[in-house]
């Protein structure tokens, strides 16, 4: 039985202010759950029957049985699944995020977290282990991120602070952003380490983080003289900029 108190708090994380007053968070999804149970600490765990037969190992400490309607109840999706899982939010260190030894993801600005949680997704799958971000950027921890991420919160830490200090804190390291008079990146010599800065949907990169480049790039139009759509979503020209950066890695 979840109690009304504990209904309260799990539709108030909902909200960044009350996630960030109380470090939790919550994560909603068969798979998902199981993904992140492992990682990270959990304070409640809300499950249907049928859920927690098909598991090994659930923590019986925090497991709170429930019916489908109790989960409808406190769900914020829109289609609740078997299991909601209340997560505290983790501590990472800025300090592990070294751009000289690996490629470092940093996002100015971006605002959608479905693009967000795309990015931690595709971060994941490039073996990106960092991803840094300015204050601005939105909450890795919000339930549309988290629920978009599909799992990747579980490989990759998300880390928030002034963008432009990380960055001058890094010297000696090539630091790339994406601009329309950039180079080819498809004739770009591209280094495995450093920093890769990814712009706001609407403003691209801001003019104080623009003065620290030192690498322009540049995604062409396939051919390069067809009419096309002016810009390509956050989300996918990451996909195409961290493909590359690993494919010549691997060469």
């Amino acid at each position: 039985m979840i109690s009304k108190a504990k209904m309260k708090v799990i539709r108030s994380l909902a909200y960044k202010k009350f996630r960030d007053e109380q470090g939790l968070f919550v994560a909603e999804g068969n798979k998902l759950v199981a993904d992140l149970l492992p990682v990270f600490d959990c304070e409640w765990l809300i499950a249907h029957s049928r859920w927690v037969a098909t598991q090994r190992n659930v923590p019986e400490k925090v497991l709170i049985r429930a019916e489908d309607d109790d989960i409808r109840k406190i769900s914020l999706l829109q289609s609740p699944q078997d299991v909601l899982a209340v997560f505290r939010k983790p501590a990472y260190a800025l300090e592990e995020a070294v751009p000289s030894s690996q490629l470092i993801l940093a996002l100015d600005g971006v605002q959608d977290p479905g693009n967000l949680g795309t990015i931690i997704r595709l971060a994941c799958w490039f073996g990106i282990e960092h991803i840094v971000c300015s204050p601005d950027t939105a909450d890795a921890f919000s339930p549309k991120t988290v629920q978009a991420s599909m799992g990747a919160l579980a490989h990759v830490k998300v880390h928030y602070t002034d963008l432009a200090e990380y960055v001058e804190r890094s010297p000696a390291v090539p630091v790339y952003g994406t601009f329309l008079d950039g180079d080819n990146i498809y004739k770009k010599r591209l280094s495995p380490s450093g920093i890769l800065i990814m712009g706001n949907e609407g403003n691209g990169i801001r003019p104080e983080l623009e003065a620290l480049l030192t690498e322009r790039i540049y995604i062409p139009p396939y051919p390069s003289a067809r009419k096309t759509t002016e810009s390509l979503n956050v989300a996918m020209a990451t996909a195409i900029i961290c493909s590359e950066f690993r494919r010549v890695g691997s060469i």
